[in-house]
């Protein structure tokens, strides 16, 4: 059996317990209908289903449990179903592209830089193992790279840009660190000690963005949508605290528990005439100077 038979035997496994919880006889059912469809040989033995269900885990980070009440396989969800989701979407984006040797005709890719994903595997060792790290970094708005050298301390993505959080040794100050703008990655043995009261969940639940807070408190705000931006907003929330206050064929009225940082303006902005700031009178002001800002190149 070659090795793209038993990738593809995986999917199909995968695929049928995302729906729902199958006993053995109903898997290797649905692998031998798909062995007539797509004329592989999908069959399995139950010594093979288990040699699979260890390749899966070990491959994917799936895990697939019995019951044996029920006599049934499932998924393992963790309790975090939020990294659970986005395991499944790289499992189906890796799928879709490799369902083809010629992919230009099929598919259209965004253009733009790399995201530097290839330095996620070395940031979440030392992450794990508080280590510190040394890199180059270079700002948009500086001429010259810079050496840092930082005790990492979480992951973040926001707007599909990877960001390191972490410690500068430089002045001690917790700093976000795009991956994009990273290169030449060293990975210390020198050991750190994450602060006690330090909790990235924390420290981002009331940011919008990659900013840290500017404010000592985060501030109730409350936005108007048109009817048909509304549509978009509830399917997809500015933010975890985002509640619905109103929702009716004249607009979308909603409130956020936010700290107002540039990112979360830009984000306004990105809006136009779409949407109108309700309070607070200070998130109201910069809107209009930004418009009128805007208004004096033309």
């Amino acid at each position: 059996m070659s090795k793209k038979e038993a990738i593809a035997r995986y999917n199909l496994i995968i695929k049928k317990l995302r729906k729902h919880p199958a006993s053995f006889a109903e898997i290797a059912d649905y692998l031998a209908l798909e062995s007539e469809l797509q004329e592989y040989n999908f069959n399995v033995s139950q010594r093979t289903f288990q040699r699979d269900i260890s390749d899966i885990s070990s491959i994917y980070h799936i895990d697939i449990q019995y019951n044996f009440s029920t006599k049934v396989y499932y998924i393992e969800y963790d309790d975090q179903p939020e990294i659970s989701e986005r395991i499944f979407e790289a499992f189906d984006t890796f799928n879709a592209l490799n369902i083809s040797d010629r992919l230009s005709d099929f598919i259209h890719f965004e253009k733009r830089r790399p995201q530097g994903t290839e330095n996620l595997y070395g940031l979440m060792h030392a992450i794990k193992n508080k280590v510190q790290i040394s890199f180059s970094y270079h700002k948009f708005w500086e001429e010259e790279a810079s050496y840092r050298t930082v005790e990492p301390y979480a992951l973040k993505e926001f707007n599909n840009r990877w960001y390191v959080l972490a410690n500068d040794l430089k002045d001690k100050t917790v700093k976000s660190f795009a991956l994009d703008r990273l290169s030449e990655l060293e990975i210390a043995h020198r050991k750190f000690q994450l602060p006690n009261n330090f909790n990235v969940n924390e420290h981002f639940k009331y940011c919008f963005g990659i900013i840290s807070p500017n404010e000592q408190q985060p501030q109730e705000i409350i936005l108007s949508f048109t009817h048909f931006q509304g549509k978009y907003i509830k399917t997809l929330p500015l933010h975890e605290t985002q509640v619905v206050l109103k929702d009716n064929n004249d607009e979308l009225l909603i409130k956020l528990t936010l700290f107002i940082t540039h990112d979360f303006l830009m984000e306004i902005l990105s809006f136009a005439e779409n949407v109108k700031v309700i309070k607070p009178t200070d998130l109201i002001e910069q809107v209009k100077n930004s418009y009128s800002s805007a208004l004096k190149q033309y």
